[in-house]
C-alpha cells in the first residue's frame, strides 16, 4: 500500500485576532494541520515542544517575543529538533527590515496584506527545504550506523571456540551469519567446500 504523506504542520503567530482567524482559514484550506498562538512567548514554547512544528509563519511586530527574536533564538539553539522554516509576516518593506530579518535568521517574508496564492506559495518552497532537511538528517543517521557497524566488524570479536558463535554489544551470542548480515550488506548461501564433500558425503560425485 502507498504510504500516507500527514500534512505538516504550521505555526501560526499573530496577536490580531481577525488577520490570526483568517490565516488560520487560509493555512487549514492549504491542507496543514495548523498550530495557532497569539504572541511570542507562545510561540516559542510551542517551537520548543516535544514535536515543534517545521513551517512558523510569524508576524513581526508581537507581544512578548517579535518575530525577528523568535528566529534568532532558534538559530542560536542546539541542533536537536529538526530545521524550523520561519516566515516573517510585515507590513515593513524597507531594505534595512529586509536585512534586519535575515540576519535574524527568517527565511522568508511576505508583505501585509497576506495574497493566500503567494503564502502558498513561499509555504511550498519552506516545504521542499524542511523535507530536503529531514531526508538528509535520515542518510546521516544511516551512514553513523553502518560506520559504527564497520567499526564493530574492524575491532576484537569474542566468538565462542566450540560453537563459533559471536557476542554482540549486547552481549547476545548469535550465529555467524546473522551477526556479520546484519552489520553489512552481505548475504549468506550456503554450500560445501571439496574437503566438507569428500569427508561428510563420499559416495557423491
Amino acid at each position: 500500500m502507498p504510504s500516507v504523506v500527514k500534512p505538516m504542520r504550521v505555526l501560526l503567530a499573530e496577536d490580531e485576532a481577525v488577520s490570526r482567524r483568517l490565516l488560520e482559514a487560509t493555512l487549514s484550506r492549504f491542507g496543514y494541520e495548523v498550530l495557532t498562538v497569539n504572541d511570542g512567548l507562545q510561540a516559542w514554547e510551542q517551537l520548543n515542544s516535544e514535536r515543534p512544528p517545521s513551517l512558523a509563519v510569524l508576524d513581526w511586530s508581537m507581544p512578548g517575543l517579535d518575530g525577528p527574536e523568535i528566529c534568532r533564538r532558534i538559530r542560536a539553539r542546539p541542533g536537536t529538533h529538526g530545521y524550523t522554516y520561519m516566515l516573517l509576516v510585515t507590513a515593513r518593506a524597507a531594505k534595512q527590515d529586509v536585512v534586519e530579518g535575515l540576519s535574524a535568521g527568517a527565511d522568508d517574508f511576505i508583505s501585509k496584506p497576506v495574497d493566500a496564492a503567494e503564502l502558498r506559495a513561499r509555504l511550498h518552497v519552506g516545504e521542499r527545504i524542511v523535507r530536503l532537511e529531514q531526508d538528509l538528517s535520515l542518510k546521516v543517521r544511516d551512514l553513523e550506523v553502518a560506520a559504527e557497524h564497520v567499526k564493530e566488524l574492524q575491532g576484537m570479536i569474542p566468538i565462542c571456540m566450540h560453537c563459533k558463535r559471536i557476542r554482540n554489544q549486547e552481549q547476545l551470542w548469535e550465529k555467524v551469519e546473522t551477526y556479520i548480515e546484519t552489520r553489512s550488506g552481505a548475504k549468506f548461501s550456503h554450500a560445501l567446500c571439496t574437503e566438507c564433500l569428500d569427508k561428510h558425503y563420499p559416495n557423491e560425485d
